[in-house]
Formats: C-alpha cells, sequence, structure tokens
C-alpha cells in the first residue's frame, strides 16, 4: 500500500501543506494568513494552534481522512547546526524548535505541527535537511577573523533534492557524485556537494557569495564596517540593507525577476548592469567552488525561481560549461523534497536521523 505523507511547509503569511501518496501529489494548498491575524501573536510559538485548526480544517474540506496518513513532515527551522538527513521530531528536537536557538522563524513551527498532528493520530513525525544543515569541512570555516567563523545557513532541502535528483537520472547515488548547486531565489546559495555532504557553499543567510533579488551577500568588509559607524542607520536598518532590501532590491526597486527582463527590454542599461552582475557573481561562485576539487566536477545544477529566466540560466552556463555540463531544474520542489526524504526512511532506505 502507498504511503501517504502530510507535508507542512510554515511561512510568515502562510502555511502551505501537501499530501503525497509517495511521490505523486493528492493535495497542494497554500493557506493564507492575513497580517491581523498574525499580529495578535506574541511570537511564532503562539501561532501553532492557530495554524493546526486551519491545517486540519482544510485538509477536512479536501476530504482527507487524517486516518489514512502514515507519516507527517515539517520544514525544519533555526535548530543548531547537523548534518543533512531526515530526522524524528524528538522531544528535544521540539524543545528546540520551540526555543530557537539562532532565532525564532515561521519554519520552525514545522517540526512542531507535524508532531502534533502526528502524535493526535500515531504517526511519526519527521523534519528533512533543515536551512541549518551545515557540512563544512574544517578549512572552510576560517573566515581571516577569529571572533567570525563560517557556516552554513542556506537551502540545503532543495540543494540536496536537486542533487539526488541529477544523480539518480544517470544512474548513480548522491554519495556517488560531485556537484555544484546553485539555488537561486530571493536568497542565493552556490554549494560544492561531494560524497553526499555539502562540504563548502556560499550561503544566502549570513552575508556569503553573489547578491541576490532581496540580499546583499559578499559587501566590502571595510566599507560594511564604515556605513554601521556612520550614524546614519540604526542596527536594524543596516540589517535590513545585508538581508531583505539588498541586492536588486537596493539598486532597482524591485526583487521580480520578471519585471527586471521587462526594463532590460524596453532599454534600460541600470537595470541590465546589475543583472549581468548577479550573473557574473553566481558564475565567480560556481568556478571558485570547483578549485577545491581541482576542477573534477561531475555537474553543475542551476535551480529555484530564477532558473526559470533563460536569459540568466543561458549566460551563467555559457561562463562555466567548461569546468563541467550545466543542467537547469527550474522552480523548487520542496513538498516533494520533504515527502522524500520521509519515505527514505519509512522504506528502510535510511536511517532516521537523531538530533
Amino acid at each position: 500500500m502507498a504511503i501517504r505523507s502530510l507535508i507542512i511547509n510554515p511561512g510568515s503569511t502562510s502555511t502551505k501543506i501537501s499530501v503525497f501518496d509517495e511521490e505523486e501529489p493528492v493535495l497542494d494548498k497554500t493557506l493564507r494568513h492575513s497580517t491581523e491575524e498574525i499580529a495578535q501573536f506574541a511570537d511564532i510559538y503562539a501561532q501553532k494552534d492557530f495554524r493546526k485548526e486551519i491545517i486540519l480544517n482544510a485538509l477536512k474540506e479536501e476530504n482527507i481522512d487524517l486516518a489514512t496518513i502514515n507519516v507527517c513532515v515539517g520544514r525544519g527551522g533555526l535548530l543548531r547546526p547537523m548534518p543533512g538527513g531526515t530526522y524524528e521530531v524528538t522531544d528535544e528536537l521540539y524543545q528546540d524548535l520551540h526555543h530557537a536557538p539562532q532565532g525564532d522563524h515561521a519554519s520552525n513551527l514545522g517540526g512542531i505541527l507535524a508532531r502534533e498532528i502526528g502524535d493526535t493520530i500515531g504517526v511519526p513525525a519527521y523534519i528533512v535537511d533543515p536551512v541549518v544543515v551545515d557540512e563544512l569541512q574544517p578549512v572552510a570555516r576560517i573566515s581571516g577573523v577569529p571572533e567570525i567563523e563560517r557556516v552554513s545557513i542556506d537551502h540545503p532541502l532543495n540543494q540536496k533534492a536537486m542533487a539526488r535528483r541529477w544523480a539518480g537520472s544517470v544512474g548513480k547515488k548522491l554519495e556517488d557524485v560531485t556537484v555544484i548547486v546553485v539555488h537561486m531565489g530571493g536568497g542565493t546559495s552556490t554549494g560544492l556537494h561531494v560524497n553526499g555532504k555539502m562540504i563548502d557553499v556560499y550561503a544566502a543567510f549570513n552575508g556569503d557569495g553573489a547578491f541576490s533579488p532581496e540580499r546583499a551577500n559578499g559587501v566590502p568588509a571595510l566599507a560594511l564596517v564604515e556605513l554601521c559607524f556612520s550614524g546614519k542607520f540604526t542596527k536594524e536598518e543596516m540589517k535590513k540593507k545585508i538581508i531583505g532590501g539588498g541586492g536588486f532590491n537596493a539598486y532597482i526597486g524591485t526583487n521580480d525577476m520578471r519585471e527586471v527582463e521587462k526594463m532590460i527590454d524596453a532599454g534600460d542599461e541600470k537595470v541590465k548592469l546589475i543583472r549581468d552582475a548577479f550573473i557574473y557573481q553566481i558564475a565567480k561562485n560556481i568556478g571558485a567552488l570547483a578549485t577545491v576539487v581541482q576542477g573534477r566536477v561531475d555537474q553543475i545544477i542551476l535551480t529555484g525561481g530564477i532558473a526559470h529566466d533563460k536569459v540568466v540560466t543561458d549566460a551563467i552556463t555559457k561562463s562555466v560549461e567548461f569546468l563541467a555540463p550545466v543542467t537547469v531544474y527550474a522552480g523548487e520542489a520542496e513538498q516533494l523534497a520533504l515527502a522524500q526524504g520521509a519515505l527514505r526512511v519509512m522504506k528502510g532506505e535510511e536511517k532516521a536521523q537523531q538530533y
């Protein structure tokens, strides 16, 4: 009988839910929450019962019987750094999702809701490759400032899923290939995957590598220090300049690549320069990571929402295809990747990791 999974992926003002029979989607729905609804709660954890009720009501409306669910899977949140894999939502993991050692984020609710709904119906609950997956090799952690260590907070769920997808397409496992994966969305990350581990990465969250539609990332350090102490901006305003208000947003006032291409088609040379700089920096990141393995890269994979933009993917491909062939997997299949992670454990192909 097919294994049926309930997938829960909370965002700041939405909760995306899916139901899969094995890898076939039965339901895919985004439940929207107004700013006013969210504002009534003191913190992220306080939203859990509100969101759980909405999820259960939506399943009922779609005639999904909870008794048919075999496993609940949530998006992982800002936990302590951990290796990649599928993790059982144990009491300790639940508590860390609640108390948020690396920050309060809506994704923390994924594992919490999966565990609570799973407990209600007597099925296991898991998270898969949360954003804090950190498999950097020791030499990659050195930043040049002893007080600051390079860490990995980025897009491991989609990165590993796309690397695994390509490996499968050539009859191999993730552990058998060396690939560079570029996730391009509101944030970007470029990861080097060797023997199933992401051993180095230009990470999206903590100011590393190419800028993106919403993030500044690799800004010259001394100039950034001067700006921080200029007296013109508060600490929170500076954070916003780097995450959320940086990149394309800062230069041209939009984070939508479709709008970017329209402006370029209309003859806007400044916008073209910014778009080309984005391509340039992504290609540099790919080239730099290739040196870590002396150029022995099996495949370069471009993924995420921006991978729908053929102008961008063609330009990156032209710059880096001398290193390895390039595959484009446009978009991101996070819901499916979460279901696949649970399936590997439920079918005995992998052991569930313990937090």
